[in-house]
This record gives structure tokens, C-alpha cells and sequence, in this order.
């Protein structure tokens, strides 16, 4: 059975919690154990860019998460791709809030507009920026990104000295993509064993949009199966990292329980 002490389980920033340190300071206060910075700033102002945090700031939150044993990831804006100009600059500094903070974890997206080849060619310099900060990177599905493209990019980086990049195992983008619509259970069993799954985004649909709904507000709000056989996969595939729920509830309380209940069926 998986060690839970090996899983962490917390939430992200939101765009729609105001101000963006709420979201934080309700993982501190409710005892969860990961937390994930994700820029996702809009257009109007609304939400968190690594820009908002000085130097103050970033000592303050690496001091906090360290008293507390809070895990930190950082999420790179969903746009930018490793292929596109200016994502270099982006990139490092991300890379270097991620140093300040003491995160343990840098989450990129997938885009295969150019193809395999060339988006693997633009990871490695930064599989070498993380390597040397000791970082892992992660690489998230999206919902148009499916597990054959995740098998072959693997199957590609096993040539590289990339042992600590994975895969960012999003099962809300899985329920979307079109091959496994409604079925993200079987989007992880297309997964080669060879993909190692390092980090989760946790959150639900109904097959229809991304709406990132709350755990056990979605489909297993009337049949929790679909949870319960993710939880079975991650413990058969050893799954040892963070899950981030990805969403700012009303109530917030709300992630409370979505962690305590997905984590007991880590326990079964």
C-alpha cells in the first residue's frame, strides 16, 4: 500500500481569490501539506504573477512553508510554450521564484503544434536549469494532448539525463481530451508504465468544458468509483509527489474535504 506520508495534497492560487495570498494562508491554516504558485494573472488584474512577490515576500513564504512542512510548486503561465519567443526569460524566472521560495517543483504544459522533436528540443535547457537547482519538472497534459503523446515524448527523454522530469497528470484536462471524454480513468491506463506520473492537478467536469470543479462536486458527487480507481492507479504506479487542487470554491472549505476524503481512498 502507498505510504501516505509519500503524498501531499493541498491547493494553488486562484484568480478569483482576492487578496492572491488567500488561497496560501488558508493551506497554512488548515494543515495542508502542498501548495502550488501558479501565474495565471488576467488581462484586468485579477490573480497572482511571481512580479507580485519581492524579495520580502518570497523569504517570507519560503520561511512559512518551511515551519508548516509545506511542499511548494510553481506553475508557469498555461500560454507559454517552450517553442515561443521570450519563454526563455520567462522560464528563469520562474526557475529563480521557484529557488527563492524552496520549491521542490517547476510544472510546464505540453504543446505539440511543432511536434515531438522540437518541443523536446527546447526542454533541454531547461531539464538543465532544474537539474542543477535540484528541481523536478513536470510536463501537464492539456485537453487536447493525449497519453500517446505522453508515451512517445518519454520514450524520447529515456535518451536524456532527465531523470527527474515527469509527467503533471491533470485528470480534469484527461476527462476532456477527446478520445477518453467522460472516462479519464482510461487516458491514465493508456499511459505507458514507463511515463512516470510525478505531480497531479486534481479537478472535475462533466466531459463538456474545463470548468475545474471541487472534487466530489463534479460526477462523484453521486459516485465516487472514478476517484476511488484513480487513487487504485496512482498506488499500483507508486505514485510519490504532490496533488494540487486547482480551484478556488465557495466555500473554500469545500477543498477541506475534497483532500481528507481523496486521501482516505489512498488509505483503502
Amino acid at each position: 500500500m502507498t505510504d501516505k506520508r509519500n503524498i501531499r495534497m493541498g491547493n494553488q492560487t486562484a484568480f478569483t481569490a482576492q487578496p492572491y495570498e488567500l488561497p496560501f494562508d488558508f493551506a497554512l491554516n488548515n494543515g495542508f501539506d502542498a501548495f502550488e504558485w501558479f501565474s495565471d494573472k488576467k488581462s484586468w488584474g485579477q490573480g497572482w504573477d511571481i512580479g507580485d512577490a519581492d524579495k520580502q515576500d518570497r523569504r517570507r513564504i519560503r520561511e512559512k512553508s518551511l515551519t508548516r512542512g509545506l511542499a511548494l510548486s510553481v506553475h508557469c503561465p498555461a500560454h507559454a510554450d517552450p517553442l515561443s519567443d521570450g519563454f526563455s526569460d520567462v522560464f528563469f524566472k520562474h526557475a529563480e521564484f521557484a529557488c527563492d521560495v524552496g520549491a521542490s517543483n517547476i510544472n510546464i504544459h505540453l504543446f505539440t503544434e511543432h511536434g515531438l522533436e522540437n518541443y523536446l528540443k527546447s526542454l533541454i535547457p531547461l531539464i538543465d536549469i532544474t537539474a542543477k537547482a535540484r528541481i523536478t519538472l513536470s510536463i501537464e497534459n492539456t485537453t487536447i494532448t493525449g497519453p500517446a503523446d505522453f508515451n512517445q515524448l518519454f520514450s524520447m527523454l529515456r535518451t536524456l539525463p532527465a531523470k527527474h522530469v515527469g509527467m503533471c497528470l491533470d485528470i480534469g484536462h484527461a476527462n476532456i481530451f477527446h478520445e477518453t471524454r467522460n472516462d479519464f480513468l482510461r487516458y491514465i491506463d493508456r499511459l505507458s508504465n514507463d511515463v512516470p506520473i510525478i505531480h497531479i492537478h486534481a479537478h472535475e467536469n462533466f466531459g463538456d468544458v474545463d470548468s475545474h470543479l471541487t472534487l466530489f462536486s463534479g460526477p462523484s458527487k453521486s459516485n465516487s468509483l472514478g476517484l476511488r480507481g484513480f487513487a487504485a492507479r496512482m498506488i499500483n504506479r507508486r505514485f510519490s509527489g504532490m496533488i494540487i487542487m486547482e480551484q478556488w470554491p465557495s466555500p473554500p472549505q469545500l477543498l477541506i474535504n475534497a483532500r481528507l476524503r481523496l486521501l482516505d481512498f489512498f488509505r483503502e
